[in-house]
């Protein structure tokens, strides 16, 4: 399952989300499923990057769980 960054052509909010099988995204933001997929630079191990950083927010990148996040979802 790859996570992907794209960019919102409605709101031009930036995200990323973890696409499930022909999932469709859409922004988080706004809604909108009218989005452009960001070219993401992957970090090989080893680079010297440390600890790995968790998506902005802290959250799964699934539209569906909302800016909060996946808590309290099972």
């Amino acid at each position: 399952m790859p996570i992907y960054e794209y960019r919102c052509q409605s709101c031009q909010a930036e995200f990323e989300v973890l696409v499930r099988g022909s999932e469709k995204p859409e922004c988080p933001k706004c809604e909108s499923k009218k989005l452009e997929r960001r070219l993401s630079v992957v970090a090989s191990p080893g680079s010297g990057g440390g600890d790995p950083q968790p998506m902005s927010g802290g959250m799964c990148g699934r539209p569906q769980c909302g800016m909060n996040g996946c808590q309290g979802l099972n």
